[in-house]
């Protein structure tokens, strides 16, 4: 039985040998059967190629997903860092355009009145333990700094030099409650005393009782003897409204300062006055108004009905 069973098995590979080859010179010879067997056994398969991929590619797509999803959040985290750079560069260039316009009026006006100045950046702003109202500078001994200097801005005055350090300096500004300064108006001889208020007005006291100052006058520093703590001629600020003081030893009036005393990059300490008083050389100018466009309106008038056409009518 053992014999026969191997002739059986010899005999069923030769079969299949030469059947292979049979089917492979067939195929190379391009004979259509192998075609035919092809797309059988494809259409056969077709079925249970279509629900593999009903099963599978849910679980295909899920893991893309989950890979695709990874990159997506890379790239997000990416472009928020890229947007995060972008703004503080735009901030800073800001930040420096806004400083080089305050620097660029600062030098006008001490040019104007021939002020010598050292030009400093503010570094903070606050209170200290003598003042309310306060800003620190980069300027101090090593600029030749002294106490009792006069702090200006492009505007006007901004305060006075209190305490100074190695690199720094304190500045008292003009709103602090603790701040005093002779004033004159501009284009009068009308002087008087300025004090702070811890606000961005001030108080003005009027030394004569017969002064006549109204809304809109402009008050400029008188100057102190040696020129500290306040040179002459720096606008100081515009009078708002004078009080009614009927009876009273001297006038009340309310003064806007010129500076923005909450918004300073960059001022100027002047180091030397001019050896003649500015006067009012440093008097802003008003603002000039813009013209208002017009807009010229042509009406063309409809043509009236000719005397033939009423006549029909």
């Amino acid at each position: 039985m053992r014999y026969g069973g191997d002739n059986r098995s010899r005999l069923l590979l030769v079969i299949l040998i030469v059947t292979s080859l049979f089917l492979i010179t067939l195929d190379l010879r391009g004979v259509a059967v192998m075609s035919g067997i092809r797309h059988g056994t494809q259409s056969a398969l077709a079925p249970f190629q279509k629900a593999a991929s009903t099963v599978f590619s849910p679980v295909g797509n899920f893991f893309s997903d989950v890979a695709h999803l990874g990159r997506t959040r890379t790239k997000m985290k990416s472009l928020e860092d890229d947007n995060a750079v972008l703004r503080d560069k735009l901030l800073q260039q800001k930040s420096l355009a806004i400083q080089l316009s305050q620097l660029k009026s600062t030098l006008d006006l001490a040019g104007t009145a021939g002020y010598e100045v050292v030009n400093a950046k503010v570094i903070s702003q606050g209170s200290s333990a003598s003042f309310t109202q306060t800003i620190i500078i980069d300027a101090g001994a090593n600029a030749h700094l002294t106490r009792d200097m006069t702090v200006i801005c492009g505007q006007g005055l901004v305060g006075v030099v209190k305490a100074v350090y190695p690199t720094t300096s304190l500045v008292m500004l003009a709103s602090d409650p603790a701040f005093k300064i002779g004033v004159r108006v501009a284009g009068s001889q009308e002087i008087g005393i300025l004090s702070g208020q811890g606000t961005n007005t001030g108080v003005l006291q009027l030394l004569d009782t017969q002064s006549s100052v109204k809304r809109g006058d402009v008050l400029l520093a008188r100057g102190s003897q040696g020129d500290k703590p306040f040179v002459p001629g720096v606008p100081v600020g515009e009078i708002l409204f004078v009080a009614d003081s009927a009876g009273a030893v001297s006038q009340i009036a309310e003064v806007k300062y010129f500076a923005h005393l909450s918004a300073l990059g960059v001022v100027a300490v002047v180091v030397k006055a001019p050896a003649a008083d500015p006067r009012d050389s440093l008097v802003p100018k008003p603002p000039v108004p813009r013209p208002i466009p017009t807009v010229t309106i042509y009406a063309t008038p409809s043509p009236s009905p000719s005397p033939s056409a009423t006549a029909k009518k």
